[in-house]
């Protein structure tokens, strides 16, 4: 089994220091985690920079969504890869897709020219395409560092049979990062079962927030969320994830 490794998905400086506090290895930055993620403003990048002294991957994906582009999308792409590339991000979490299911090739390939030495993570893309083993071969001849799944589920214990397929197939040639749902007592089960030791959590915890004066028939987006909540990283969610991970893979 490789050597451990956590990495957190966090979209403020509050949840970056929170997971670094509780023992991630590296971050996936992102704005918007309630949809999915979306691609993160250079500021907030910069702050977490200034703050954490961990390595720091940043999503690219510049709405929410499918993972089919157009022309215009793809421009933004290569601007925000090559943007974070100059910035000295540790590395970027991309992904692709035709419209028949297949991961765009071609595509992948200029990102990962636009990269540069920056580590490169196909994200769950993965997940909604067709083929998954041809996908995880394509993976490897783009020399992609790792690939972030979930098995195909919408949880990695749902997809825990095609992510044991998965880690045999990608042997050393590239990482298995298991994500969704993942927490210490996920990472208990799966980590024996599949044989992989990199997971990515999220560690998220809903806090009230600050405001008293409340216009609660008042909604400024997703009608089924409630304004007045906060989403952040618990260090405590992190610190029992890393143990259970660190102890299981001892």
């Amino acid at each position: 089994m490789k050597k451990p490794f956590l990495e957190c998905c966090v979209d403020s400086v509050e949840s970056a220091l929170a997971a670094k506090q509780g023992g991630a290895d590296r971050l996936e930055l992102c704005a918007n985690l309630l949809i999915g993620g979306t691609t993160p403003d250079i500021h907030l990048y910069r702050r977490i920079r200034e703050k954490c002294d961990i390595l720091i991957n940043v999503l690219i994906r510049p709405r929410f969504g499918d993972f089919c582009y157009s022309d215009e999308e793809f421009e933004i792409i290569r601007r925000d890869v090559r943007q974070f590339c100059e910035e000295g991000a540790d590395g970027v979490v991309i992904g692709i897709l035709k419209p028949d299911g297949s991961l765009d090739v071609e595509r992948m390939a200029l990102l990962m020219e636009d990269a540069g030495n920056m580590q490169v993570t196909l994200h769950r893309a993965f997940d909604v395409c067709a083929d998954p083993m041809l996908a995880l071969q394509q993976a490897k001849q783009l020399h992609i560092d790792t690939i972030l799944t979930s098995g195909q589920k919408n949880t990695a214990l749902e997809g825990a049979d095609l992510l044991c397929e998965l880690v045999k197939a990608a042997g050393n040639d590239l990482d298995i990062l298991i994500g969704s749902g993942v927490k210490d007592s996920v990472i208990e089960v799966l980590a024996p079962k599949t044989g992989a030791s990199s997971f990515h959590m999220s560690g998220k915890i809903t806090l009230d927030s600050p405001m008293i004066y409340r216009k609660e028939d008042v909604s400024m987006g997703l009608p089924l969320v409630s304004e007045y909540t906060l989403w952040q990283t618990s260090a405590e969610e992190v610190r029992k994830a890393r143990d259970v991970l660190d102890a299981v893979c001892r």
